[in-house]
Order: structure tokens, then sequence, then C-alpha cells
């Protein structure tokens, strides 16, 4: 069996983004000038799904795999929704979703990949996190200061060969869990500055999603240049043929959520999952347990 277990570059997906180190913030569109209308992407999606719903049985039937999409961006740039777009009608007990948001005390007690390494999909589902141990190269290096509580007992003092340790412990990581099975997808939901800014308005016209905001979201917007020179190193130096990004444009959320969902069914469809074949010993003792069903009428 070679590896990594899908070539990504077979995809053709546009949104991949190199292994080659050359990816930029700049060239990467936040949306798409050709996208669908907003129906069609929705039937798209929902074809998509259809299709992932029965991937996701024959992934578990197979039980050789699993399946880690991670999900990264800014504020607003509709990780959750997609999430729940991308996912509805999969099987919920082949799937687990979780969300990684302040380090709780006994998190900070441990290496920065401990509290995500933790919740890794078992063999046969799909996990998904939502934020992820890349925040540790990402808000923490916009925010350095949140360092202080992580209490490493050496490499706060110089930051740039931090990032490289964390961007070498990303990838070993990585490349382990792809090499015992775990097919690791990452996304970045690329958001305008605009397009943020409107979606914010948004929240705050609407009674009914008043509590997505909170005046932390324009602290962390005050730091958008910051965000994107994190965000474009970490993909050119974590984007691997076995741990591939992919740069979806999310200004159009039906755009994004089909092109997402795609990526994870072309992705699936690569592995060449099959349902486990019974031996003949089996396949006798079925016809028993059918005679002796046939025998209560």
């Amino acid at each position: 069996m070679s590896f990594p277990f899908v070539d990504p570059a077979s995809l053709g997906s546009p949104y991949l983004v190199p292994f080659d180190g050359s990816f930029r913030v700049a060239e990467c569109p936040t949306r798409v000038p050709d996208a669908p209308k907003k129906k069609a992407s929705e039937k798209a999606l929902e074809t998509t799904v259809e299709r992932m719903d029965k991937l996701q049985r024959k992934l578990y039937a197979d039980d050789r795999y699993s399946l880690l999409l991670v999900f990264q961006a800014m504020d607003a740039a509709g990780k959750d929704s997609t999430i729940r777009a991308v996912l509805t009608g999969v099987n919920p007990a082949g799937c687990q979703v979780f969300s990684f948001k302040q380090p709780s005390a006994e998190e900070l007690d441990h290496d920065f990949l401990w509290r995500t390494y933790k919740r890794m999909p078992e063999r046969g589902r799909i996990g998904v996190f939502n934020r992820s141990y890349y925040e540790e190269v990402l808000v923490v290096r916009v925010h350095p200061e949140y360092l202080q509580g992580q209490r490493l007992p050496s490499g706060a003092e110089d930051l740039p060969a931090l990032w490289r340790s964390r961007y070498a412990s990303i990838r070993t990581m990585e490349e382990h869990l792809a090499r015992n099975g775990t097919v690791v997808i990452k996304f970045w939901l690329n958001v305008s500055l605009e397009e943020q800014r409107q979606r914010f308005l948004s929240r705050l016209d609407d009674p009914d999603k008043n509590w997505k905001f909170s005046g932390g979201d324009l602290v962390e917007r005050s730091h958008w240049p910051r965000y994107m020179a994190a965000y474009e190193e970490a993909l050119r130096e974590t984007s691997r043929p076995w741990a591939p990004w992919y740069a979806i444009p999310a200004d159009d959320k039906p755009s994004m959520r089909a092109a997402v969902a795609e990526i994870v069914c072309a992705t699936l469809e690569g592995l060449d999952l099959r349902y486990p074949e019974l031996g003949k010993k089996e396949q006798s003792q079925l016809q028993n347990y059918r005679a002796q069903l046939e025998s209560e009428r």
C-alpha cells in the first residue's frame, strides 16, 4: 500500500496549498468569480452529502482508516455552519466533532499537542476539529504573551526558533498519524476583511445572533495583517501530501460548503474502501442461520 494513501494532487482541486512553500495569502482568492448560483451550490452539496453518507458507512465497515478534518479560520468565516452543512446526513455514530478554545489549566500543564491528540478519531470514524493544535502557531503567534501561561522550560526567548520547532512537531505528528491510517485534511476558510465586517454587522443587527458577538472580536480583527502572516507561514510550513491544506474562498458560503464537501468525498473515494468479505466457513454459517429462521414459520 502506497503512502500517502490518497495523492491530493490527483483530486484536481484548485484550492490545494502547494507543498513547496510557495503559498501566498495575497494570491489566494476569498471569492470565486465564476461560482455557481446559490441554489446550484446547495444542490451540489446535497448530492455530495449523499455520496459522503455511503462512503462513511463503508469507512466504518472497512475499519482500516480514520479521517480527520481540521478547520481553521478567522472569526465569522463560517466554520460552525460549514461543519454542520457538510456533515448533515452522515451517521452521527460515525462522526465526532471537537471545538478547541482557550486551554484549561490541565491542558497548559501538557505539551501543546496533548489536548488535541487525545481526541483523534479511531479507525472507521470521521473526526472534526473546529480549531486545533494550529492555534499554537496562529493566535499564540499573534499574542506571544500567551506563552507565559505555558511555562515553557526554554524557547520563549527565541520566538522564531519556537515557531520553527512547533511546525516541525506538527509535521512529525501528522505524518505519524497518516502512516498509521489517519487521513488528515485541513481547511483554511479564507474570508475577506470586508466580508467579516458585514457578517459582524449582521450579528449586531439580528437579536438571535447577538450572542455570537463580543468586543474581543474587534480586538482580533485589528490584528488582521499579523494573522494573515501567521496563516501564510503555517500553511507553507505544514501543507504536505500526507496532510494537505486547502485554502477555500469563504466569502460565498454555499460555494465554500460545496467545495469542502467535494474534497472530503473525493478523498474518501480515493481510499478504495470496501465492505468486509466473509470466508466460505462464515458464508456457510449464514445459510444455517437462514434455515433456522425460515424453520420458525
